[in-house]
């Protein structure tokens, strides 16, 4: 994964917004990197699997399955997210869904504008292993 390098950012500085716009590529590519390390299967499948991990349900769920291992620093820039007013919540997800995914988006966002991919990768760690099914077949 392509990390920010040379620069000193200090995410604080970002809008909550905009640490959900970078926070959902990264949890988007983390996503696509698991289910084609599971399977080779056409591109569109491909597409169709990983759109049900990356919505905003899907997101909102694996907030939950991680707020009790956030630090104090983690909550509070996941709380930004969540209560930053997007102007567009997609038809298939509730308001509220769409806030806890914005959320978990901007804390994603954060954590690899602050170069803390291990964090990532171990809060990723966990939402895979419990939001997808060990026996499931992609």
């Amino acid at each position: 994964m392509l990390e920010i390098e040379n620069h000193q950012i200090n995410p604080k500085m970002y809008s909550p917004l905009v640490l959900a716009y970078i926070g959902d590529v990264v949890y988007e590519l983390l996503v696509r990197e698991q289910i084609v390390l599971r399977a080779n299967m056409p591109v569109n499948q491909l597409h169709c699997h990983a759109v049900e991990y990356v919505c905003a349900s899907a997101q909102s769920r694996a907030i939950e399955l991680i707020m009790d291992l956030l630090s104090e620093e983690e909550v509070n820039i996941y709380k930004r997210g969540r209560n930053a007013n997007g102007n567009h919540v997609p038809k298939n997800a509730s308001p509220q869904e769409y806030r806890r995914a914005t959320g978990l988006e901007a804390l994603i966002g954060y954590l690899y504008l602050q170069k803390r991919m291990d964090r990532i990768k171990e809060l990723f760690a966990i939402i895979w292993n419990k939001l997808i099914p060990t026996n499931q077949e992609s």
